[in-house]
């Protein structure tokens, strides 16, 4: 029996910082904490103190409101851009955190929504659920090797979507030609809180467009 030739992953960008993975996570954290105020507090005073300054000191020093370096920019003074082909929620507190197992064409993993998606009164924003799909389902496809960008994603909500506990999704997918479909299911235990369809269209790993490294520190 011949051995399937191994999936090289679609990557495409530079890896986070762990120190921005750290921040992504606290940040995310301390946004529960802080919409769930009751009065104003001291210690919100002191964080946003300790913002300020992270604020005044690293504005000189990065350009975060310039174009990435990618493709004709790779060259040019822009920022760095980061890898959005899997888990960007470890390093951007505004997407979602999920664990994943990716086996072929079906995919599964849990999901637990924190405060800053809340919507409804302790239920999830649609939008944030938009979100995840994309994401998750991307990275699905970037994990199999065959990606590219989303031509068309709809959403069935089918039940409230609660926050603050811990779901499960399951992904599946096919390829043919130059388009990817894809289906998803967000579920508590055996209920179906919300289906997804998404297809993208195919990319080509060799028209990609060159990602400048990270710059040496001087």
């Amino acid at each position: 029996m011949t051995e399937p030739a191994p999936v090289e992953p679609w990557a495409f960008g530079v890896e986070a910082l762990a120190q921005t993975e750290r921040a992504a996570a606290r940040l995310r954290r301390v946004t529960g904490l802080v919409l769930a105020l009751e009065h104003e507090d001291p210690a919100l005073d002191l964080l946003l103190d300790a913002l300020e300054a992270a604020e005044r000191e690293l504005a000189p020093r990065l350009r975060a409101g310039g174009p990435p370096r990618v493709g004709p920019e790779a060259d040019g003074p822009g920022r760095v851009y980061l890898d959005h082909s899997r888990h960007i929620g470890a390093f951007n507190p505004m997407f979602p955190e999920y664990e994943i197992s990716v086996a072929g064409d079906r995919a599964e993993g849990t999901v637990t929504f924190p405060i800053a998606y809340e919507g409804p009164p302790g239920l999830v924003h649609g939008g944030f659920l938009a979100l995840f799909f994309d994401a998750a389902i991307q990275h699905h496809n970037c994990e199999l090797g065959v990606a590219g960008k989303t031509a068309s994603l709809s959403l069935r909500y089918r039940r409230p979507t609660p926050l603050l506990a811990e779901l499960r999704f399951v992904l599946a997918r096919s390829a043919d030609g130059a388009r990817i479909s894809s289906t998803g299911q967000l579920l508590a235990g055996d209920v179906v809180l919300c289906e997804a369809e998404m297809t993208a269209v195919r990319g080509d790993r060799s028209r990609l467009p060159a990602v400048s490294p990270r710059r040496a520190v001087t």
